[in-house]
């Protein structure tokens, strides 16, 4: 092809500065083939990360022309502006080395939020029987299937400027888990998510809602969270 594009990209960590080189522009091409050919051609030490490269693992989350997302399944055609391209690392994370963030304080949120399901019953004891069509099946069912990419971490207002907030992904997995029947660790998941930095400090701006690839809603599970909460509040349990 004769044509190219221009890509700016993030190189070092937490100092460093954008770079720019000319990319040959080809039919179908996605934001990870772009960083993919800049990596095999021209700075073979661009650090970034990738696994499936098809919408599965979420592990090549990174920021485009200023969004958060997985660069294998977004075509340049959509995001390219006046031929040029900028590609930086997930918001809100601390950069290791260019396009590769920090997902530790990510992960750490969700330990935060009490996010590990917590056995109610032996393996001795008969296995549950949940009811598909149950209110509380249908409320986690709508929420479960994060893949943690970090994509509504880096996208949220609250995150940015309020170090304490535990983030949209850790508080959609919390409420995954308080309508989880078989969970035996709600009182402590339900007090973890109504401390400091918990679903009160949510802002409700649906960035989170608005980026998420797995369409998702965790302003909703969210706002969930806070109903429960005010509800354990006023008959005293928190």
């Amino acid at each position: 092809m004769n044509s190219s594009i221009k890509v700016t990209i993030w190189r070092g960590a937490q100092i460093g500065s954008y770079q720019s080189y000319d990319v040959p522009q080809r039919d179908n091409q996605t934001v990870l083939d772009l960083v993919s050919w800049l990596q095999r051609h021209v700075v073979p030490d661009l650090a970034y990360r990738f696994s499936c490269r098809v919408g599965v693992c979420g592990s090549c989350a990174m920021t485009v022309n200023g969004r958060p997302r997985w660069t294998c399944r977004t075509h340049v055609s959509k995001v390219v502006k006046d031929g040029t391209l900028k590609i930086g690392p997930l918001a809100n994370l601390p950069v290791i080395k260019d396009l590769a963030a920090d997902m530790s304080p990510f992960f750490d949120q969700w330990h935060r939020a009490k996010g590990s399901f917590v056995p109610s019953a032996g393996r001795h004891d008969p296995m549950a029987r949940v009811k598909p069509g149950s209110p509380r099946r249908q409320a986690a069912d709508e929420a479960i299937e994060c893949i943690n990419c970090g994509v509504c971490y880096a996208a949220c207002d609250s995150v940015r400027w309020n170090a304490d907030y535990l983030g949209p992904a850790a508080l959609n997995r919390a409420w995954t888990l308080i309508n989880d029947e078989r969970d035996g660790g709600n009182d402590a998941r339900l007090k973890a998510v109504s401390g400091l930095g918990g679903c009160q400090a949510c802002h409700s701006h649906q960035t989170c809602e608005q980026l998420c690839p797995k369409a998702l809603n965790p302003a909703k599970s969210i706002a969930g969270l806070k109903r429960r909460a005010l509800s354990a509040f006023l008959k005293g349990a928190l």
